[in-house]
């Protein structure tokens, strides 16, 4: 059945929400806005530190702001949705929205994952190869890598978003948001091959990025353990300490939500695990990365030192 004969047969979809629980829905509405607003914050300041302050003009700190800018995309997708269902109970999405959130989502997902593949290797030719470093990642090899990250991202879920509304649906109802994975299940037709084309390209993209990551650590790690100072191994290591982080948190909630069948998924547990991925992680990274950082704390202290200035010269 192709898409526009399903999308007569589909209009609308119901989302079951987190919880029937009214006692329950403010808190969590407060949660989330809570949550989502340190994502704004913290991910939009971040792409203005990096653009106003000239000493975090690198290649680490372009392939940074473009992670900030996609957690900041892919959260707003979902979030704003998940808030209004809690707030106003409003638990009814068009099959339009529905697709919309299904693409954006997913291929802002895409694209940090690749983007995590990338600065793998930025971080395996600043440790591995310092002296060959500024001829090795100029400015133009870091836009099209960050180019690429995009076009890959939005080309993949292009075709796997189309594949998954080319079924025909049974039910309207699935959990927390318009994924994959909950659109998939509501198929009465066979979804079989669908599923193996969605798991073997999902498998490609993550395995891909994730080799990659892998081998770009293998010899940074060669080459740490390779040096005589501990100085020289504790700078190297607090500097792929943050990317590490950002990649275990990432994969290891993908593969567990995309890499299983169908069938074994539990609706208590892919809510969980939909909110941890499209919520929590979005809003982990920019933390982590000023956590583990000398270059942000340095700016995030003169940032403060000239507002407490400022804040003196106008009283």
């Amino acid at each position: 059945m192709s898409w526009m004969e399903n999308r007569t047969e589909v209009s609308y979809f119901f989302l079951l929400g987190l919880t029937n629980d009214p006692d329950l829905q403010l808190p969590l509405f407060i949660t989330f806005l809570f949550i989502y607003t340190i994502t704004m914050v913290g991910n939009q300041g971040m792409i203005l530190m990096i653009v106003l302050d000239s000493q975090l003009h690198t290649p680490m700190y372009f392939f940074l702001g473009n992670l900030s800018l996609v957690d900041f995309c892919y959260s707003s997708a979902v979030t704003p949705t998940v808030m209004t269902g809690l707030l106003i109970g409003r638990n009814v999405m068009s099959y339009n929205d529905c697709a919309t959130q299904m693409f954006c989502f997913n291929a802002f997902a895409s694209v940090e994952n690749f983007l995590l593949a990338s600065m793998a290797y930025d971080h395996y030719s600043s440790v591995s190869k310092p002296l060959h470093y500024s001829t090795t990642m100029t400015t133009s090899v870091c836009a099209w890598l960050v180019i690429g990250c995009y076009i890959l991202g939005f080309l993949d879920v292009s075709i796997y978003t189309g594949d998954a509304f080319s079924l025909s649906c049974e039910s309207n109802v699935f959990h927390l948001i318009c994924d994959i994975p909950a659109v998939m299940v509501l198929s009465c037709s066979g979804r079989h091959i669908n599923e193996l084309l969605l798991v073997y390209a999902v498998s490609f993209n993550i395995f891909f990025a994730i080799i990659v990551i892998w081998i770009s650590y293998i010899f940074i790690f060669i080459t740490i353990l390779r040096m005589r100072t501990a100085a020289g191994q504790h700078k190297d290591v607090s500097t792929c300490a943050s990317h590490f982080t950002a990649v275990s948190i990432f994969y290891g909630t993908v593969i567990f939500m995309y890499l299983h069948p169908s069938s074994s998924h539990s609706m208590d547990t892919d809510k969980i695990a939909s909110v941890f991925y499209t919520t929590v992680i979005p809003m982990l990274n920019p933390v982590v990365y000023s956590l583990r950082n000398k270059e942000i704390k340095n700016v995030l202290l003169k940032l403060k030192n000239t507002f407490i200035f400022w804040k003196e010269t106008n009283l």
